[in-house]
């Protein structure tokens, strides 16, 4: 039988999260004392150091302390899973499950997964947080989400996937644009064009190493970090662009056409996947999400280039 207690972890990792013990006490809204005695008890039941308590510079762990600090945090995980899948007797998922997007992917993957699986599992708190994809990363290995939706570039080490969908790059122009009723366009017929850039990494990288590989210096005229800003910005005739991402209207916010063309020749897709940290064993819960979107994210529309839509 263990000596140590649930509760008694639950501080531990909270000092650990917050550096000290007064931050910990404060964020679990009780004393100061209660967390150091629990830290010092679970010292003696280890028999071990697990803390460097040092007065006006908080707490560090020990290595040892950082070995139960991860153990305890996958513990906890497990002792909530029990509870939450206890209280419906397995039958039903319940509990908080958070899902990461970078930003231009968000619009058209997360309502069909929220929708979907809100469907099918009623009691599960589904919550999503947008952003660029190197914060999405940051946090997500941080513990702040459960699972993510990032472009298969520049990814963490550590982190396990699954592939959802592909989608290529195309160009997007005014529809009053020279090239705009040819079947596809080449990058160096856009040589002496301005351009609009999507500069949102990894977005903006993947744009312009296309240009590279194509042996042309784009004329960038504006850069955005919004995606529908890039898009009015091309359906008034301020430049082309190049996107990913691919609305299935061929209008901007504005109402103003824009036309999608394919690259000539053709470009590597890119791929897009749910992500999680390898070290964390997955909930009930997102292990479902994973399950469902690797099911549902195929069936979204993302038709191609030239077919009738833009972005």
């Amino acid at each position: 039988m263990a000596r140590y207690t649930l509760r008694q972890l639950a501080y531990f990792t909270a000092v650990a999260d917050a550096g000290s013990i007064s931050a910990a006490a404060a964020k679990l809204h009780v004393s100061q004392t209660a967390v150091a005695a629990a830290v010092t008890e679970l010292e003696r039941i280890f028999r071990t150091q697990l803390t460097v308590r040092r007065k006006a510079h908080g707490v560090s762990l020990t290595p040892a302390g950082s070995y139960l600090n991860a153990r305890a945090a996958e513990l906890l995980r497990a002792a909530e899973e029990l509870e939450l899948s206890t209280a419906s007797g397995g039958r039903e998922l319940a509990g908080p499950l958070v899902i990461g997007c970078y930003q231009t992917v968000a619009p058209t993957i997360l309502p069909v997964l929220i929708e979907g699986f809100s469907v099918n599992h009623p009691q599960v708190g589904l919550d999503f947080v947008e952003g660029a994809q190197d914060v999405i990363q940051e946090r997500l290995l941080a513990g702040d989400m459960d699972l993510a939706i990032v472009y298969d570039m520049d990814l963490r080490p550590g982190v396990g996937s699954v592939l959802l969908y592909e989608v290529s790059a195309y160009v997007l122009l005014p529809a009053s644009h020279r090239l705009a009723d040819q079947p596809d366009v080449t990058l160096a017929e856009l040589a002496e064009d301005p351009m609009i850039l999507l500069d949102a990494p990894p977005s903006s990288h993947h744009t312009l190493s296309l240009f590279e590989q194509a042996g042309v210096r784009p004329d960038i005229r504006y850069r955005t970090r919004d995606f529908e800003l890039t898009r009015s910005l091309v359906g008034r005739g301020v430049g082309y662009s190049v996107l990913v991402q691919r609305p299935s209207v061929d209008r901007s916010y504005e109402g103003r056409t824009v036309v999608a063309k394919p690259i000539s020749p053709a470009v590597r897709p890119v791929a897009v996947k749910m992500i999680w940290p390898e070290s964390i064993r997955l909930t009930d819960r997102a292990e479902a999400m994973v399950a469902f979107a690797a099911n549902a994210a195929p069936n979204t529309q993302h038709s191609p280039p030239g077919t009738g839509g833009g972005s």
